[in-house]
């Protein structure tokens, strides 16, 4: 190799973390994209879990990743990567699918021993020819050894010291990307505050990665990443749930509501409870409930006591709380349910990510039961679709329930903190001295959104606060069981939730507008929808391209915008249900459906793939 690593400058680059689940590859990988963010670049990550909690060190079904994309114009984590770090050979064989053709593999060869191999299931004691890799793209470093010699005074007994092999790997990639370690140790910094040794451990370890790369020129080359001019402001790396969980602290600072949580820990939703449980300095009370019924129960309790409350969970946690949103529909309380969708049924995949919890949502109740639902469509707009969850169910009396995925709720980007004013305000229906007559009663609702007055009990008006699970009367909010009460009732909550439609924003169109295809997705799947439709657009294929963040009520233009094409396809992670779903409100669209269910996003060529045989042949 050249004394003088070449630079070479790129818009966008793809680097993929592999190794054991122990390893610490989302930690590696998250840091580096928080320094990425930080230095003004998109990012787009994908922290991809193994599904087995203790898979055997070293076997296939242990493997743990994390990709991310950082440049410009990032709005995927990406199909394939540049570099793939590999820190052991079940990583390598495990994860070389997703590397591209040119791409450069890191590998720690001191883990490619005869019996690391043979875990890993190679038949050979050559991976990389076995697995068809040219070998000068493949940089063999000895990543133990090297972590070993630099903490060799330390102190440290050897599992402790095997732990910091994937800060040597950070420091090596950091050199590559021409990323400044100072970032980096502020992160270290912060993550072992309670732990000064590890820190500066893990210091070390990161100035040796880097200094190898520097001294050896390892690779040959340094890449430089684009930035794009960034808005005046804070910026930060997040991950879809803890925006979610800002979001709602944003949401009960706005609407002067105190901040109520409760909620049962389940896989992938339980980092919002997490995050929740610190902010009791701004009066958030988040409690872990014995189970996911305890829990809906409890925010319900929480509701009719004045509070804006919450309760988080995924697909199976959804199907139990079922009955008591059912309670907070018939009451009429503002209550809002995060989803962070799985792959199902049942215990299913739990660390994967799919779209099919959508029909649960819409019907999943006993009775007549509507409700809002709504769909973040990447990790910072979590925040936009939780505060806005928020302010439809306290302004609208009604349950809503917000449909994020695991791809966005653990996923990040680079986010920019916004100013409070820039939030738009919250106004809950509060019954108080300007608008409580004396002939005041439980339900009386507003003539032109349907909504009854938040009653909260202990005021100083001392109305009543008739609510529960029986129907009650139209007119006095006393219990009724007249037949053509029940049907009014019915029609009035299902009205109720028709008129939300009124303050959500028009369904926009991404495109040129002479196009005679419309590509349509909801939720978490929109970067990657986003980005085939924009590529093929630049390779001349016209498609226009509208994503949906609003569910039920759809947007009051759905129906004008589905009718100006000829041709609908609708990109989802599961069978069809929104596909479903829209074709059952607007018979005369022409839909076509691309569908996935194996637990990952879509990829971007698949998408183009898929998209133009449906064009090609006319579906």
């Amino acid at each position: 190799m050249s004394s003088i690593p070449k630079i070479t400058t790129l818009d966008k680059v793809v680097l993929r973390f592999s190794g054991d689940s122990g390893d610490g590859m989302q930690l590696a990988g998250n840091i580096f994209t928080n320094v990425s963010a930080a230095l003004g670049n998109q990012v787009s990550t994908f922290p991809d879990y193994p599904a087995e909690i203790r898979a055997p060190q070293g076997s296939l079904s242990g493997v743990s990743g994390f990709q991310v994309s950082v440049g410009t114009g990032v709005h995927t984590p990406g199909d394939a990567c540049d570099v793939l770090v590999a820190m052991n050979p079940a990583a390598l064989k495990q994860n070389v699918k997703f590397l591209k053709p040119d791409g450069i593999v890191i590998a720690d060869s001191d883990s490619f021993r005869p019996a690391d191999l043979q875990k890993a299931l190679f038949t050979t004691d050559d991976p990389v020819a076995e697995l068809g890799l040219k070998d000068e793209r493949v940089v063999r470093v000895p990543i133990t050894t090297l972590t070993k010699a630099a903490l060799a005074d330390s102190g440290m007994d050897v599992k402790a010291v095997l732990k910091c092999r994937n800060i040597f790997a950070l420091g090596l990639v950091c050199w590559l990307f021409d990323r400044p370690l100072e970032r980096a140790i502020e992160h270290l910094r912060t993550k072992f505050a309670k732990k000064p040794a590890v820190f500066e451990a893990n210091s070390k370890v990161l100035r040796a990665g880097y200094d190898y790369g520097a001294n050896t020129h390892a690779t040959g080359a340094v890449y430089r990443i684009e930035t794009e001019e960034p808005v005046a402001g804070v910026y930060t790396d997040i991950t879809g749930n803890k925006a979610t969980a800002w979001g709602l602290i944003a949401a009960s600072e706005r609407s002067g509501r105190p901040l109520f949580l409760g909620s049962y820990p389940i896989t992938p939703a339980t980092d919002i409870l997490h995050e929740l449980a610190k902010r009791k300095d701004l009066g958030v009370k988040a409690v872990q409930m014995e189970d996911e019924i305890a829990g809906v129960c409890s925010a319900i309790g929480a509701s009719f006591a004045g509070d804006l409350a919450v309760t988080s969970t995924s697909g199976p946690g959804l199907a139990l709380k079922s009955e008591g949103i059912g309670l907070a529909v018939i009451a009429e309380l503002p209550l809002v349910v995060i989803d962070v969708q799985r792959g199902g049924p049942s215990t299913g995949l739990p660390t994967k990510t799919e779209q099919t919890d959508l029909m649960q949502a819409l019907y999943g109740r006993n009775g007549e039961s509507p409700v809002a639902v709504v769909a973040p469509a990447s990790p910072t707009d979590c925040f936009t679709m939780a505060f806005e969850a928020c302010k439809i169910a306290m302004e609208h009396m009604t349950p809503v329930i917000l449909l994020s995925d695991a791809f966005i709720g653990n996923g990040s980007s680079a986010w920019r903190i916004p100013d409070e004013n820039e939030l738009p305000a919250i106004n809950p229906p509060l019954l108080d001295a300007a608008n409580c007559p004396a002939d005041w009663k439980p339900y009386m609702r507003d003539a032109e959104t349907m909504v009854r007055r938040w009653a909260i009990p202990g005021d100083e008006h001392g109305r009543p606060h008739r609510i529960g699970g029986l129907e009650k009367d139209f007119n006095t909010g006393a219990i009724s069981t007249d037949p053509a009460n029940h049907e009014r009732m019915v029609n009035a909550r299902r009205e109720k939730i028709a008129k939300i439609a009124n303050d959500i924003p028009a369904l926009e169109v991404m495109g040129s507008g002479d196009a005679d295809t419309l590509l349509v997705g909801w939720g978490g799947t929109y970067g990657h929808l986003r980005t085939a439709a924009a590529e093929l657009n630049d390779e001349g294929c016209k498609i226009d391209f509208a994503h949906f963040r609003y569910i039920n009520p759809l947007p009051a233009n759905t129906g004008e915008v589905l009718s100006r094409y000829k041709r609908v396809i609708v990109a989802e992670l599961n069978t069809g249900q929104f596909a479903d779903y829209l074709q059952s409100r607007f018979a005369q669209a022409h839909i076509s459906r691309i569908n996935k269910v194996q637990g990952q996003p879509f990829m971007v060529g698949e998408l183009k793939d898929r998209i133009t045989e449906i064009i090609d042949n006319k579906l």
